[in-house]
């Protein structure tokens, strides 16, 4: 393969797999089951003035004043105004994430959630981080079974009350701990997410600084480290799933995925999440990290409950100051801290490596090897491709500019000072070097800025719809995955690329971090709601997520879902759509499984009495998803229970928010109950005309009760044929199945 084609795939890999959870590792399966500055002004604050021009192309169009309520409200009416804001005075926040869904720190009760477990499958855990600090945590609960594996003076607490490890490769790397000890930082960083305790002054090098915490920080953690430097084994997988569920825990926390899709019974997360389901444990599973491509969600069962990633109101930028005083900003999150100071500044292409036989149209990229370094040391270089930073300092330059391609939605961090550029800005920069005898230039220290259009989903979070069964809508939801600031391993590299520094929280994406968020969201509602089923639970934060804008996403619940969580509506949902195992069992069996085929999920002497393969409409799922042949008419009836679970005498009343050419009828529209769990059925009839070539036509039903809001998303689009006809056929896999294990920001995550 061509250098550049090279360079090509290892870029898509950095965009897809590198911000996620995990990266992509073939594995071999051992079981089925399963910027001239001003003269003689060393300092950049003469140049502020021009920054906004600069970056913006315009100068902020605004003032402030002190105005009267009304003054207010009349200026908010005026044609050219677009807001008015009130000069709220801000508190610094870095777990910002869970204050930005409303879940603020009052919700979370000094006890409540202290009997509950949340079992992490992921790279294990670093135990001594105040994250994880027992102080004031009593014993475990008494149905806690399991065990704390001690090797390598791995110790367990009060909080983590439990660890285990499992390599069935046996192949460990020199980084690799032979215990649950976690040396990639990735588990550390799900685990606090989900479950860590309360921080203070938390900050990655003194960025967003505050206040961190998980989601359920009073809940008891369970580790089950699965996934080492070289991926997640299947085996290993299924085996943790069989210890949480007989360990006792009471939610089930996933960051991991197949590469490709695979059906059911040769998944080991939708096997393992399965029987999680049978003895009432809600697995939450990352969506993936294969956008923004269609039809690559990840863990798409339906009794699991699928997580997308979406933006938080806050942005991580880094600005480039040339010489001539042009400023530009990149997304990214950069730590050093140049004081202003210039310094030359290169183009890769100027510094190419003629001993190694590398040419200029190679070292304008700055990978490594085709650099100069007697050109490049002590400089700023610009290059033309986004890498992890590793060429540049293998010829000892000082700091880079690269462009961020197609996305510019997410931060990196790298290993020294570093800025992303819009390609367009990364012309102008070059056309200064040129241009200029001695080109300067400095990249200041990454700030914080408000994103205002937060949230949406992120450009690298997978997009349906399902690819095994078109019937049920997945992803679920979406909740917070980019720019996460949690806990680290302190032995685990903090950047892209290889990086001796240490840290004890570190900044990553992915939907990997978008996961615990739900976890903990769903042990929230599990203290409050013991009784709950996993189905119960999952319909909860569905139904009562908020609602998304269409117009930043044009796969619209192909990318959210039901929309983004919501802990504290989820609480009191008013009604839920509940399932059991049965109902599971049905499922598969209208999906063309047969007795010996759903035994594999099942693990059990399950039969299927349904020998004709039918649609999934009458699986009661809170979201309703219908797949339409090319060419053919809409059509498509569902059923569905709702389960009271909000006020005993209560009436809830229908309404429906539909596009043309969609024709939707409920019956009935109006349902009452009485008492608390009592059940109500209704069916919803899709129907319109010929569509053909219907990328997602969405609506929602939405059922009220003068205090509740239980909304499901409706979705319409079309497929090939095959697509429809795939479900009768389980036993042929469609690819070979690999796992994405866990990894994000350090060398082999994207090299690999």
């Amino acid at each position: 393969m061509a250098k550049r084609q090279l360079c090509s795939l290892l870029y898509l890999t950095l965009l897809a797999a590198s911000v996620m959870c995990c990266h992509s590792h073939e594995r071999k399966v051992h079981v089925v089951y399963m910027g001239q500055k001003p003269e003689g002004d060393n300092s950049v604050a003469s140049m502020h003035h021009s920054m906004l021009k600069s970056v913006l192309g315009r100068s902020f169009n605004g003032f402030a004043a002190k105005l009267s309520d009304e003054e207010a409200a009349r200026f908010s009416d005026m044609k050219r105004v677009v807001s008015v804001l009130p000069n709220t005075l801000l508190k610094l926040h870095t777990t910002r994430s869970w204050d930005f869904m409303g879940f603020t720190r009052s919700y979370v009760g000094d006890s409540q959630g202290g009997d509950l477990i949340i079992g992490l499958l992921d790279t294990g855990i670093w135990p001594e981080l105040d994250s994880f600090s027992d102080e004031s945590y009593g014993t475990p609960p008494a149905k806690w079974k399991g065990i704390c594996q001690t090797e390598n003076n791995f110790t367990c607490n009060n909080k983590i009350i439990g660890a285990r490890y499992y390599h069935s490769e046996d192949d460990y790397y020199d980084t690799d701990i032979k215990s649950p000890r976690d040396s990639e930082g990735h588990g550390t960083h799900t685990a606090s997410t989900a479950a860590g305790r309360e921080v203070a002054g938390a900050s990655y090098y003194g960025l967003a600084e505050g206040l961190a915490r998980g989601g359920a920080p009073n809940a008891r953690i369970a580790v089950y480290k699965v996934c080492w430097k070289n991926g997640c084994a299947l085996a290993d997988i299924l085996a943790a799933f069989d210890d949480a569920i007989a360990d006792g825990v009471d939610i089930i926390s996933v960051s991991i995925g197949s590469t490709f899709p695979v059906p059911y019974f040769e998944d080991p997360i939708a096997v393992g999440s399965f029987h999680a389901v049978k003895y009432g444990i809600l697995t939450s599973n990352s969506a993936g990290n294969d956008g923004p491509w269609r039809g690559w969600v990840s863990n798409y069962s339906p009794w699991s409950l699928t997580v997308a990633a979406s933006s938080i109101d806050r942005k991580f930028v880094s600005q480039l100051v040339l010489g001539n005083g042009q400023i530009f900003t990149g997304t990214v999150i950069n730590s050093f801290d140049l004081n202003g100071t210039t310094y030359p500044l290169i183009w890769g292409g100027d510094a190419t490596n003629f001993s190694a036989n590398s040419i200029s149209l190679s070292s304008r990229d700055c990978l490594p090897g085709d650099l100069d370094s007697r050109k490049v040391k002590g400089k700023i270089v610009l290059c033309e491709f986004l890498w992890d930073g590793s060429g540049v300092i293998m010829a000892e330059g000082l700091g880079i500019i690269m462009p961020t391609e197609y996305f510019n939605d997410v931060a990196y961090s790298f290993p020294l000072p570093t800025t992303l550029l819009r390609r367009e800005d990364i012309g102008k920069v070059l056309e200064y070097i040129k241009s200029t005898k001695n080109p300067i230039a400095t990249i200041l220290v990454g700030e914080i800025w408000n994103d205002t259009i937060a949230p949406a989903v992120v450009s690298f979070s997978s997009r349906g719809p399902n690819p095994i069964t078109p019937d049920i809508l997945k992803p679920d939801l979406s909740a917070p995955g980019v720019d996460i600031l949690a806990a680290w391993s302190p032995i685990a590299p903090p950047s892209v690329y290889y990086d001796t520094r240490s840290v004890k929280f570190n900044i990553i994406s992915g939907t990997s971090m978008s996961c615990p968020h739900a976890s903990g969201a769903a042990a929230f509602v599990k203290a409050t709601h013991p009784s709950w089923s996993p189905a119960a639970i999952k319909s909860a934060l569905m139904t009562t997520a908020y609602v998304m804008d269409p117009r930043k996403q044009d796969d619209k619940e192909f990318a959210y879902g039901s929309g983004h969580i919501n802990p504290v509506r989820a609480l009191d949902p008013g009604l839920v759509f509940d399932a059991s195992e049965a109902d599971y069992i049905n499922f598969l069996c209208k999906q063309g499984y047969n007795t010996t085929t759903l035994r594999l999920v099942t693990g059990n002497d399950s039969v299927c009495n349904i020998t004709k393969p039918g649609r999934a409409w009458d699986l009661n799922y809170p979201s309703f998803s219908l797949a339409i042949e090319d060419g053919q008419n809409i059509t498509g009836m569902f059923t569905r229970t709702v389960t009271n679970v909000g006020s005993p005498n209560s009436t809830y009343y229908a309404s429906m928010s539909m596009p043309s050419p969609l024709e939707v009828k409920l019956e009935p529209s109006v349902l009452s109950f009485s008492t608390i769990g009592e059940t109500k059925s209704f069916t919803v009839q899709v129907s319109g005309p010929e569509i053909t070539q219907e990328p997602i036509i969405s609506g929602a039903i939405i059922w009220k009760d003068g205090f509740h809001e239980v909304r499901t998303p409706l979705v319409v689009y079309t497929v090939l044929p095959s697509a429809i006809s795939s479900h009768t056929s389980p036993s042929v896999p469609t690819k070979k199945s690999t796992l994405k294990g866990s990894s994000t920001y350090r060398k082999n995550g994207i090299l690999k």
